[in-house]
């Protein structure tokens, strides 16, 4: 082959090879140039139709790496007390020492189990009376915690020969009239009540480490808490104005771009971009327009230029700016949208380091999955399908990222299971949020949700409507959340 023809071949292959996808890298190895679809300019933003717009979506192989199992972080738990006495099923000596005197406070005989004759061969009471603060038949408080050799202890009982089983039988029958406790006691119930109690609040009080895999240096798990504890002081100062519609634009409205957010989304799924370049094209777009008067023919133009800028700053291989003129039909020419570029980052004084909704959500799904719950898959994607809904509505940007994440994971999890409270102190440990702070913002969400199929912007249904995201878009929602799940 002369060296003219292998230059032609490098550079008919060359863009192809942007494509991170395996099947693309063969196609171009074969010299075959895949051409993505031409979209038409978004200079007439109404909200009528959509056919038009409907991309050529090739399945893209993700590789998802589950985290290990998350072991429980080591703390108190609440301990829920049992006020009967304490049972002995044997005498574990034949020789008991002499008792000491300790405070009439808490006074008890064991209740045993066996026949008394087993107790009465030991022992005999040479002065069975009892203290006075008992005989008047009031409540007693038993010690726990007391050992069984403790309870032998008494004031008025000494250790005598076997000869007065009797006696022993009847001071046990009057200690445990004086206490109220029944001889027949259904211990079987009580414990099964005990467990059933501490299940329900290990569940909800107990706190996960999700911070445990220090082998993988990608989790920074030593550092893991002072980076988002950064991100939530930083994600103040690079949000856009939450009122820029009705005070700085006059030719475009939420509808317009809710429009091109939802083409960007088609953009997004044909180059196969990393989410967090979807979000930070659309935290770029509405910081420009919180400043900037934009009119409507130029508002596409804004979108590419905004794309570029965030996949220059996320992705490996970022398309070209000649790949952006093609996907608009070639309606802008290569140096409009180089300087649009430019007056965006102007503008943004070149701080493009902006915390999103996805930098949370990556971080709250982690927490959520670390009780193993849920389906690990469909609880990422379920949150992730619910941000991305709050990417076209003009009106979230009154929450901050953090709190749409949040916000996000809590419905995720009563979709998968709404008989089960969505919050608890794990969610609450990571998040910095309670319950009742969420509901606004899941309210608004749940709606999104239950109206998503009557949308006419169906671009990120139609993304979570696939099998490589579990079809969660097509997941049944209850019709209303229990208030009661809001409360702290």
């Amino acid at each position: 082959m002369s060296t003219q023809n292998r230059r032609s071949s490098t550079s008919s292959s060359s863009s192809s090879t942007k494509r991170p996808a395996m099947e693309n890298a063969a196609k171009a190895a074969a010299g075959l140039r895949l051409q993505p679809k031409k979209r038409p300019a978004l200079s007439n933003l109404t909200n009528q139709s959509n056919v038009g717009r409907n991309p050529v979506r090739s399945s893209a192989n993700q590789v998802l790496s589950v985290s290990s199992a998350s072991k429980l972080k080591k703390g108190s738990f609440p301990h829920v007390s049992n006020t009967g006495l304490r049972q002995n099923s044997s005498i574990a000596s034949s020789v008991v020492k002499p008792a000491a005197s300790i405070s009439n406070k808490t006074t008890s005989l064991p209740r045993t189990d066996g026949p008394t004759t087993s107790v009465a061969s030991l022992l005999a009471p040479c002065s069975a009376t009892i203290s006075s603060n008992q005989s008047d038949g009031g409540s007693v408080s038993m010690d726990e915690t007391m050992s069984t050799c403790d309870s032998l202890k008494s004031p008025d009982i000494e250790y005598i020969d076997n000869g007065e089983a009797s006696a022993v039988a009847s001071l046990e029958r009057r200690t445990c009239k004086n206490l109220y406790i029944s001889e027949h006691a259904d211990t079987e119930t009580g414990d099964e009540w005990k467990r059933e109690i501490l299940t329900e609040i290990e569940a909800i009080d107990r706190i996960i480490d999700v911070d445990d895999n220090h082998k993988d240096p990608q989790l920074c798990a030593t550092i893991a808490c002072d980076i988002y504890r950064h991100l939530r002081l930083a994600e103040t100062k690079k949000r856009p104005s939450i009122d820029f519609m009705e005070v700085v634009q006059k030719d475009i409205n939420p509808s317009m771009r809710a429009i091109l957010i939802d083409w960007l989304v088609e953009v997004a799924e044909e180059y196969r971009l990393v989410p967090d370049t979807l979000y930070l094209t659309v935290n770029y777009i509405d910081r420009y327009l919180s400043g900037n008067a934009m009119n409507r023919q130029r508002l596409q133009l804004l979108g590419v230029a905004c794309m570029l800028i965030a996949s220059k700053y996320e992705e490996i291989c970022a398309p070209q700016v000649e790949e952006f003129c093609y996907i608009t039909d070639n309606t802008y020419f290569k140096d409009e949208v180089l300087q649009m570029e430019a007056s965006v980052l102007r503008y943004l004084k070149f701080e493009m380091t902006a915390p999103t909704t996805k930098c949370f959500l990556r971080r709250f799904v982690q927490a959520a999955q670390g009780s193993n719950e849920f389906p690990l898959l469909q609880l990422e994607f379920l949150g992730n399908y619910l941000a991305e809904l709050s990417l076209l509505e003009y009106s979230f940007l009154r929450f901050s990222p953090s709190l749409i994440a949040a916000s996000a994971i809590f419905l995720a999890k009563f979709i998968l299971a709404p008989s089960k409270r969505p919050w608890n102190a794990t969610m609450g440990h990571y998040t910095l949020y309670k319950p009742s702070e969420l509901c606004s913002c899941v309210k608004e969400l749940h709606h999104l949700f239950c109206t998503s199929s009557s949308n006419s912007l169906p671009a990120i249904r139609e993304k979570y409507s696939q099998h490589k995201y579990k079809f969660v878009a097509k997941k049944y929602c209850p019709p209303t959340v229990p208030l009661d799940y809001f409360l702290d």
